[in-house]
């Protein structure tokens, strides 16, 4: 008997394999867009339950230490329950991932949204830092299975030729999401006034609504039904159907070690941007003298413009993936992130040019889009959503330590605040991840012979 990981996927169709015909879209089945529209709206509230902390962090961890947001131990807290919300990401990945591939796509899905829904909600009742931390650990095991399996389940529905356009719309959902949180900030920062952080995270609790179409309305996708129905004829249990040693046996094992090196590097110069940048801007030497409801403001619109952008360049990288292919569009937005963020922080700029080179950097964010169809097809059916989560959100892991580790360059910025350099430094990550791109496969439009 073949070992799984030696089972043919998407990306290398055996000799005979047919090309499937590129259907019209009124072709598309009505499961076809449950399982898109599933996936869309699960990362889409990935991105909202995602975002809530980083845009409230320092203003609600200063206030559950009673401390003021310039104290070096509210950046050191904060960092710490930055980097439990990324090493849950990463074992929500890999526990979720398994899941996937032993219940269903489907079912898999629900439990990954209820559960980052559930802490999401219950951060509001956090009384001190490391209650919080604890809520957002939690609710980051469900975010990080949500990647891997609404991944898996669109890329196992949706015709291969497709796979570009629908891994841009796919991750606008996760934009859109990061939108809506900048949105909820904004209105109640507006609404509520001062210490209004807390009352973010009730916002959170309302994709636990989703779950309950899922589980009526999106069916198994038939690749993964029709793999289960001959594992099990075949008498293999659970325990042979694959795991995670297999990721590291076979010739699975190079497209393991590769992605995870690919995607550590990009994910830890992304999170340490995404979380320090804001805290960044908050300092800036010209924002001295506006009062803390202005500030939150800014923040708000800055970040709302970042992810904004970044939308364009989902379907930027989408583009260069049809024309180039998948290794060599993520090599070259990885080499855009660099430029991006490199020309951010090399010199301190005030905050007006700081917001344009900000919005550049969300622009080559749309690398991360490509990553959802790409991984997947990677991996044997019944090895998928073990393989894409655990390869891609084991950077979450690189990305947890590094926002801790870079912590300790704020003083070379010269006051508190300035995280300047260590953002800087950050950006050098993304060199490797555009080399290391270029040595994975690629992909083809060929559809496994029936």
């Amino acid at each position: 008997m073949s070992s799984i990981t030696d089972q043919p996927s998407a990306s290398n169709a055996a000799p005979g394999a047919r090309v499937a015909e590129e259907p019209r879209w009124s072709q598309i089945s009505p499961a076809q867009w449950k399982s898109a529209a599933a996936a869309w709206m699960g990362w889409m509230f990935d991105g909202l339950d995602m975002h809530l902390y980083t845009l409230v962090a320092t203003p609600f961890v200063a206030a559950l230490m009673h401390a003021q947001t310039t104290d070096p131990k509210v950046s050191e807290r904060s960092a710490w329950i930055n980097a439990a919300f990324l090493l849950g990401w990463a074992l929500g990945g890999g526990f979720f991932g398994r899941l996937g591939d032993l219940l269903g796509r489907s079912r898999t899905l629900s439990l990954t949204v209820f559960t980052y829904a559930l802490f999401t909600g219950l951060s509001f009742f956090a009384g001190t830092w490391w209650q919080l931390l604890i809520f957002r650990f939690l609710s980051a095991l469900g975010i990080g299975g949500e990647w891997a399996v609404g991944s898996s389940l669109l890329s196992e529905t949706w015709p291969a030729k497709w796979r570009p356009w629908a891994a841009a719309t796919l991750q606008t959902g996760v934009n859109i999401g990061v939108l809506i949180a900048c949105a909820a900030v904004f209105i109640l920062s507006w609404v509520i006034g001062p210490h209004f952080e807390r009352f973010v995270f009730l916002v959170g609790i309302a994709p636990a609504l989703l779950v309950f179409w899922i589980r009526r309305s999106v069916p198994e996708p038939g690749e993964w039904v029709a793999a289960k129905s001959r594992a099990e004829e075949s008498g293999e249990g659970p325990a042979k159907q694959g795991g995670i040693a297999d990721l590291f046996r076979g010739s699975v094992r190079r497209i393991t070690v590769l992605t995870i090196i690919v995607c550590a590097c990009s994910l830890t110069a992304w999170w340490a941007f995404m979380f320090w940048s804001t805290q960044h801007l908050r300092h800036l030497p010209d924002l001295a003298g506006w009062d803390k409801g202005q500030i939150d403001r800014l923040v708000s619109i800055g970040f709302f413009a970042t992810i904004g952008i970044s939308i364009l360049g989902n379907y930027f990288a989408a583009a260069l993936a049809k024309v180039m292919g998948y290794r060599k569009a993520i090599a070259v937005m990885n080499a855009g992130f660099f430029l991006a963020m490199y020309g951010a922080y090399r010199v301190p700029h005030p905050h007006v040019e700081l917001l344009g080179w900000m919005g550049a950097v969300g622009f080559f964010s749309g690398v991360f889009g490509l990553f959802t169809m790409y991984l997947p097809p990677l991996f044997p059916t019944l090895l998928r959503t073990t393989g894409a989560g655990f390869s891609y959100n084991i950077g979450r892991v690189a990305a947890a330590v590094g926002t801790v580790y870079f912590l300790h360059y704020v003083p070379a910025g010269g006051r508190p605040g300035d995280f300047r350099e260590a953002l800087l430094m950050t950006s050098f990550l993304f060199i490797p991840a555009m080399f290391v791109a270029l040595l994975l496969p690629e992909l083809n439009d060929a559809e496994p012979a029936a």
